[in-house]
């Protein structure tokens, strides 16, 4: 479906490959956000965050359908078959990390993997908040380890229907700047790497944007 004065298709997913391969996307994502943060008159690297996946807007993940992903899983609480997508962000919303994996990984499992690589790409973050779904005796243990402090933020038990939750808002704020993007409102990537680099080009442009016209 490319238009013609692209060029081959083949080409163009050739250099698009090689990019994701050198982590450009990801390496450009990370530059504007830190701009973003110097703008906004922050520390460029980040010292608190939040974690959070998306499952639904009810509850505090939602799975995301993914009909030609080679790795995909069954969410039996949502009946729906994909992927979900694990982030952490820092404390205005802007994503610093994101694990992809099958819909039957647990949140637990998909945290420990962005604690593990998060300290690596930013490694003044010691703080990060989440809800009593990531309250894991494992996911506790690792960032222990790993010398990061989890806050477990949870829900008033005196609370009737919906609840702003301290802290952990802005994750969902996240997830609904990814969705304005048509591509992202469901995976419709074949491969991880491919999917992964598709979000860090949506929020590219958001922070760009926003670092271009403050």
């Amino acid at each position: 479906m490319l238009p013609v004065h692209f060029g081959p298709w083949q080409t163009v997913y050739w250099w698009f490959r090689r990019f994701v391969r050198r982590l450009l996307f990801r390496t450009i994502h990370d530059v504007a956000l830190m701009l973003d943060r110097e703008a906004a008159g922050r520390e460029a690297s980040p010292t608190g965050g939040a974690l959070g996946d998306r499952r639904s807007a009810e509850g505090h993940s939602q799975t995301v359908k993914a009909p030609f992903a080679a790795e995909r899983g069954y969410d039996g609480a949502k009946r729906i078959v994909g992927r979900k997508r694990h982030v952490a962000v820092d404390t205005d919303g802007r994503l610093l990390m994101v694990n992809l994996t099958p819909a039957d990984v647990s949140d637990s499992a998909g945290a420990q993997t962005i604690l593990d690589a998060i300290r690596k790409r930013w490694p003044w973050l010691k703080h990060l908040f989440a809800d009593a779904g990531y309250d894991r005796t494992k996911l506790m243990e690792k960032a222990a380890f790993l010398n990061f402090v989890v806050e477990i933020v949870r829900r008033s038990d005196t609370a009737k229907g919906f609840e702003v939750i301290p802290r952990r808002w802005v994750v969902e704020r996240t997830f609904g700047w990814m969705i304005r993007w048509r591509r992202l409102v469901r995976d419709y990537e074949k491969r991880l790497d491919v999917s992964e680099a598709m979000i860090h080009v949506a929020m590219s442009a958001l922070l760009l944007r926003r670092v271009a016209h403050p």
